[in-house]
């Protein structure tokens, strides 16, 4: 039983707030479930839904980052740090600058932000792409302050065929 400080809940994210989203972020295959901010912690719901449509158009709502924000991006045989917004602009811009539908699997508050695992899809070069990610976020005033980005690595159609061949997922 959850202690009284910390209590499970379904984290549901506006329809309202993900506008200019695709559906596909707002489409799960099972109940996104987290924790609930207790008194005094953020409230993240709007951060996450702008954090969405950023990570779907490219382009950041205002307020989403703070001015001095940091990120630690880990890729699979790299890792990459900035130290302000436009910094991540630029490195999203240039590494994935294609639109493309974002699948959350799970949001969950902690008591300095939230947790997001998601899956990112998207077309370039003739094909469909994919990876798997997963942030942490550090939110203060509604803009995120620091974030820790973990991601798969972009795999191109071939690399989806051979894992769809050679693995068999439990979950999607």
């Amino acid at each position: 039983m959850p202690s009284a400080s910390r209590m499970t809940t379904p984290v549901t994210i506006d329809e309202a707030q993900i506008e200019g989203a695709s559906v596909s972020a707002r489409t799960r295959t099972r109940p996104v479930t987290g924790t609930v901010a207790e008194p005094g912690r953020p409230d993240t719901t709007a951060t996450v839904a702008k954090l969405i449509r950023f990570l779907e158009t490219g382009s950041a709502p205002d307020g989403l980052f703070a001015p001095g924000v940091f990120s630690d991006l880990s890729l699979p045989q790299w890792r990459v740090q900035t130290a302000t917004a436009e910094e991540i602009l630029a490195i999203r811009g240039e590494d994935h600058p294609f639109p493309g539908q974002v699948r959350v699997e799970r949001v969950e508050e902690t008591g300095h932000g939230f947790t997001i695992e998601f899956e990112e899809r998207w077309d370039s070069g003739g094909q469909r792409w994919y990876c798997r990610e997963m942030i942490r976020a550090d939110v203060a005033g509604g803009s995120i302050v620091e974030l820790s980005i973990y991601c798969t690595g972009d795999w191109d159609a071939a690399r989806q065929e051979e894992h769809a061949a050679a693995v068999r997922l439990i979950r999607p």
